[in-house]
Parts: structure tokens; sequence; C-alpha cells
């Protein structure tokens, strides 16, 4: 009897068994959500709200036929991953780039939505794993924690690869780490099976974004140069030819589910609430204090060198001037050269800037992407792009002075 309930459960869950190919292509959304957000939005020149709404829209499109769907349908599913995790991208870079909400509240709102949902698909459902997503509201549960976990993961990454100063690859590999160190609690200090695979599945968010990045970014920027339009098409193309496998072979829907780990939490609550618990303080303790270091070394950098924005903007002037003259020569070959300098730029020296003054920083770096968008247009206009560097201009000179 067990057996034949376990088996129409599975027939109805709506998300695949956590295979190898599973953690394969969730890294590879990941990474898509952040190379394809930017591709829309600076190559071919939409900006970032425009791009939020299209996406936005293909989401919730895409949704609707998951929810229509009585099974687990690959193509269906995984298409809605890679749709969520362009929106949670975007839906923190508008935060923080349109709204200048900080990457520190971001990242704790998000948090805090993301441990309500685990909380309040508790209480209802009496249980977390994923093999258990047969009914509409814990489906619904299961959404919006995939949200919560994409503009958590943007959040997190972008604090620490960039206001921090980490780095996309020091980012990755430390999250690399943390995961491995997960995987060991996991096989050999008995934590929680649903507990080990939702810390692993936030992570590979940030994961994801850092290598994203470390693949399509300039190498001035401290990337491989591969540009976001090739870097998204290989890794659709990956996906696609995932999706396709596992269509046909139907190994994450044959697979069998460890679930002896959720009989194994529901009959220790106890202890599953206090590996919890643990695991938490861990986080928070170690997350906090490096933030608090690092930030604190910013600080004092700024500090020593100066309280103000005034008189440290030269370079930026000057950069935007050779872009304005090479656009106003038609050349958009150079603009977009010297583009990836400004950005390259601007992006290394955001952890003391942003540190002198958040809120002027985040006003400037609002028009810098407008003329890296404008800039780097598959068919960019001359007076749009002096349109966004003549503002990009004013707004530095105002703090520069």
């Amino acid at each position: 009897m067990q057996d034949n309930q376990y088996k129409m459960e599975t027939l109805l869950n709506k998300v695949p068994q956590v295979t190898i190919f599973f953690w394969i292509i969730k890294v590879l959304c990941t990474t898509v959500g952040e190379t394809f957000a930017d591709f829309i939005n600076f190559n071919i020149g939409l900006g970032l709200t425009l791009t939020t709404i299209i996406i936005g829209v293909a989401f919730f499109i895409v949704l609707f036929f998951q929810f229509k769907a009585n099974k687990y349908v690959p193509v269906v599913y995984w298409v809605t991953v890679v749709l969520i995790s362009v929106f949670g991208t975007l839906v923190t870079d508008n935060l923080t780039d349109n709204m200048g909400v900080p990457l520190e509240v971001s990242t704790a709102v998000f948090s805090v939505l993301l441990g309500l949902t685990f909380i309040f698909w508790y209480l209802s459902e009496k249980t977390l794993s994923i093999h258990s997503i047969f009914t509409t509201k814990r489906e619904v549960f299961y959404w919006f924690t995939i949200l919560f976990t994409f503009a958590l993961g943007t959040a997190v990454g972008d604090l620490y690869s960039e206001q921090l100063g980490f780095g996309y690859l020091n980012t990755g590999l430390g999250v690399v780490i943390i995961i491995a160190l997960v995987f060991l609690a996991y096989k050999f200090l008995k934590l929680d099976g649903v507990l080990a695979f939702w810390i692993a599945y936030i992570l590979t968010r940030p994961l994801g974004a850092s290598l994203g990045d470390y693949l399509s970014q300039p190498k001035v920027n401290g990337g491989l140069g591969f540009g976001t339009t090739v870097t998204s098409v290989i890794f659709l193309i990956a996906i696609l030819a995932i999706i396709v496998f596992l269509a046909i072979s139907k190994i994450d829907i044959n697979a069998k589910s460890d679930i002896a780990e959720t009989n194994q939490s529901n009959a220790n609550k106890k202890h599953v609430l206090t590996q919890t618990i643990v695991v938490l303080v861990i986080f928070l303790v170690v997350s906090i204090s490096g933030y608090n270091w690092r930030s604190n070394n910013i600080a004092s950098q700024g500090a020593a060198e100066q309280a103000t924005l005034a008189g440290q903007l030269d370079d930026f002037v000057k950069i935007e001037n050779d872009i304005l003259n090479a656009v106003n020569k038609n050349d958009f070959a150079s603009s977009k050269k010297i583009a990836d300098n400004l950005e390259h730029q601007w992006d290394t020296q955001e952890p003391k800037l942003r540190k002198i003054d958040g809120a002027t920083w985040t006003k400037i770096d609002g028009t810098i992407d407008v003329v890296l968008a404008s800039v780097r247009s598959s068919n960019p206009d001359v007076n749009k792009c002096k349109t966004a560097l003549n503002n990009s201009l004013s707004t530095i000179n105002a703090a520069n002075k």
C-alpha cells in the first residue's frame, strides 16, 4: 500500500527528482539569469524597467502552464526556472539601481521573506521536501521560495563580489567551499537532507551569478571576456540539451527519492530544528563578521583619503567625455571599448566610493547604466547616446565639485 502511494505521489510530483543533472541545470539556469538579464538590458538596450516587464510577463505565462500541468514536464518546469532566475535577478537590480535600495537592505528583506515562506510552508504542510510537490498549495509555496532564493542570491552575490570588492572569482570559490562543507556535513555529520538541500539550493544562486559574471565580464573587470551574448547562448544551448536528454531518458522522473530523509525529519523534529538554528547562527556569525571586517577596512581607506566624492571623479569625467567624442564621430566601435573601460573603472572603485556617499553613488550608477545600455545597443542611436552621456556628466560633475 505504501509502495503504491509512493509511486502515485512520484507521478503527481510537479518537480524533478534530485539527481546530478538537477544541480548542473540549476547552476546553468542561475548563470543565464545573470547574463541574459544583462544582455537584454545592455546589449539590446531595452533598459532595466522594460526588460523587467517583458521577462515578468513571459515568466507568469510559463508559470501558468506549469501550474496547469498535472505532472512534472521537463521543458515547462525548466523554462520556468530559467525565467524566474532572470526575473528574480531583475527584481533585485531594480531595487538597487532604480530605487536606490542598499544591497544590505535587499539581503535582509529577502532573507526574512524566504524565512517566512519556509515557516508558513512547514506550518501548513508539515514538510519542506520537494519530493512532495503534488498539490497546488505546495507548488505555490515552492515557487515563492524559488523566487526569493534567486532575488536573495543576487543581492548577496552583488554585495560580496562588487560592493565589498571580493570579485566574481573569489565569491564563487567561497560559495563552492561552503557548498562542499554542507555536503560533507550531510554525508558524515548527519545533517538533515531537506535542510542540506535548501542550503545548497540557495547558495547555487550566487555561485551561478559569480560564474556568469566571471565568464561574461571583460578581462579588465576580472572576467574572461566572453560577453553576455556568447555566455548566454552557450548556457542556453547546454540547458536545452540537458532538457531534451531528461525528457527522453526520464532519469529525473524515475530516480528513486530518498523518502527516508523526509520520514526521519518528521520523526526527529526537535533534532532538525536544532540543526537549523545551529546552521543559521553559523551563517549569521560568519557572514556578518566578514561583512563588518571588509566594510570597516573599506571605510578606513576612504576616510584616510577623503570624506566626500569631490575631486575623486575626475577619471570618470574624462572617460565619459572620450565616449562622447567617439559618439560625435559616429565611431561606436571605439565608444563601446571605452564604455568597457568605464564599467571596469566604476566597478573597481565601487567599494570605496559607495562607502563614502552611497546615495550619490547610486544616483551616478543609474546614469552610467543608461550610458552603457545606449552605447552598447545593437543599433545605437546617436541622440540617445548624447543625452545619456550629457545627463551622466552633469550628475558626476555636480558630485565632483
